[in-house]
């Protein structure tokens, strides 16, 4: 029987999207885009999931360019994952706002070894979004757009089964923004996945406008998982 571990690393290599898309919008497969990306996502899974142990599901939106869109894990830039997760990845380098609430947290909880060892973190839709604005592409989420909401629906739906599928406790998901939780309960309604949904402030959110009250964030997010 597979660890938890190799089945992650087998979704991951299998990931990818061929359905519908908005003209605007495009999405991005690191995985497949940057061969240092499978081999540090590997790595990070073997680490911190080779067992069998059942874990709590932590749900982002989708991965952003600069975090898990580069590493392959999810809220870790190339900066954390060195830093605190110990593997080191040559071909790229990112800081992303997110990892740094995320990691701050971690270390809270106990470090890394014990939340990877009680929690597992990844997105309904698992592959980075960006979106067209004035000639660059920036980073877009899945339910920035209500065609490309329609266009991923299924393929988010599908995606939150194989996750559940790993080994994951469905009585209780944590997820990570308000309006994401909005559209999960959608997916929820329709798919029955999970018995309660526990809302989280987004970890950006927390970064960008709430970083006076950051201890508190922190505090509640160790409270919810903890119980």
């Amino acid at each position: 029987m597979k660890t938890f571990a190799e089945q992650v690393v087998d979704f991951n290599r299998n990931l990818k999207y061929d359905g519908k898309i908005p003209d605007d919008f495009q999405v991005l497969n690191p995985y497949l885009d940057n061969p240092e990306t499978l081999e540090v996502m590997r790595k990070f899974y073997l680490k911190f999931y080779n067992d069998g142990d059942q874990r709590k599901f932590l749900v982002g939106i989708n991965p952003s360019r600069h975090g898990a869109g580069v590493t392959g894990v999810p809220f870790t830039d190339t900066k954390r994952l060195e830093s605190v997760c110990g593997i080191k990845m040559n071909s790229a380098y990112t800081h992303e706002v997110s990892s740094v609430f995320i990691y701050d947290m971690i270390a809270e909880y106990g470090g890394t070894e014990e939340f990877y060892k009680d929690i597992y973190i990844n997105s309904p839709f698992p592959l980075a979004i960006v979106r067209k604005s004035k000639g660059s592409w920036i980073n877009a989420n899945y339910y920035d757009d209500k065609e490309l909401f329609r266009d991923v629906k299924d393929f988010m739906i599908d995606s939150l089964k194989k996750h559940i599928s790993l080994n994951l406790d469905t009585s209780e998901v944590f997820i990570l923004g308000k309006k994401n939780a909005d559209f999960i309960s959608k997916l929820n309604q329709e798919a029955k996945l999970f018995d309660k949904m526990t809302v989280l402030e987004h970890p950006r959110y927390i970064q960008q406008y709430k970083s006076k009250e950051k201890q508190l964030y922190i505090d509640k997010y160790i409270l919810a998982l903890r119980k």
